[in-house]
């Protein structure tokens, strides 16, 4: 019952942004092909987050997964995830895999990697609190990060994830392509992060595609 108030939400989520799918079993396809997108939903523990799962397929041997945490427990949990997903993920997707682009909800910029440039759409480094402001250098750390990896002439996608707890602690993973991916790691590792008394949270999702001429 929650995967098909996920498919539901889903379907209607993607509706108002002009992008049309069409349900074919758990998923949600584009004119029958790729992409396809699916939502799973896990309810937490008593007490605990649930979590929704993003599956997006781009071809038959690639796909993006993305997770995101939704407070309260079944169809309530599921849209506060939902929520979380359109404010952090959903808007670089919709550029990169179905060619819907809204620039007033991310960044849009053109680098120079190797011997390709990429259109590269950049979503919002998204805090779990207003007051926290975003270390300096994220950006062109990223960029020069970037350009010490191979990147083949496809789409390649980057999830960065940043938490302060309140003593202090921090755990920070970089993802590329759905792997771990070191060198994003150093860069999280190098950045000038806010040090507050109260802990917090941010990520970031980014995709790159090679440009059009």
């Amino acid at each position: 019952m929650n995967d098909n108030t996920v498919q539901a939400d889903l379907l209607r989520l993607f509706e108002r942004h002009d992008v049309e799918l069409e349900l074919d079993e758990d998923w949600l396809v584009t004119d029958g092909d790729f992409p396809a997108v699916r939502g799973s939903w896990h309810d937490g523990a008593e007490g605990e987050p649930g979590r929704l799962d993003i599956d997006v397929v781009i071809s038959e041997e690639r796909h993006i997964e993305e997770s995101f945490a939704g407070h309260g427990r079944g169809d309530a949990g599921i849209r506060d995830a939902l929520k979380a997903f359109e404010r952090n993920a959903l808007y670089v997707l919709l550029a990169a895999c179905w060619y819907v682009t809204d620039d007033r909800r991310m960044q849009l910029q053109s680098w120079e990697l190797g011997v390709r440039n990429w259109d590269v759409f950049v979503g919002p480094l998204a805090f779990s609190r207003d007051d926290v402001a975003a270390p300096e250098g994220l950006l062109s750390g990223l960029q020069e990060a970037l350009r010490n990896e191979s990147l083949s002439g496809e789409l390649h996608w980057v999830r960065l994830f940043y938490r302060r707890a309140d003593d202090g602690s921090v755990v920070a993973e970089a993802l590329l392509d759905n792997q771990p991916w070191p060198g994003g790691d150093h860069l999280l590792s190098q950045l000038h992060w806010p040090a507050t008394e109260q802990g917090y949270s941010a990520r970031c999702f980014i995709a790159l595609d090679i440009r059009d001429y």
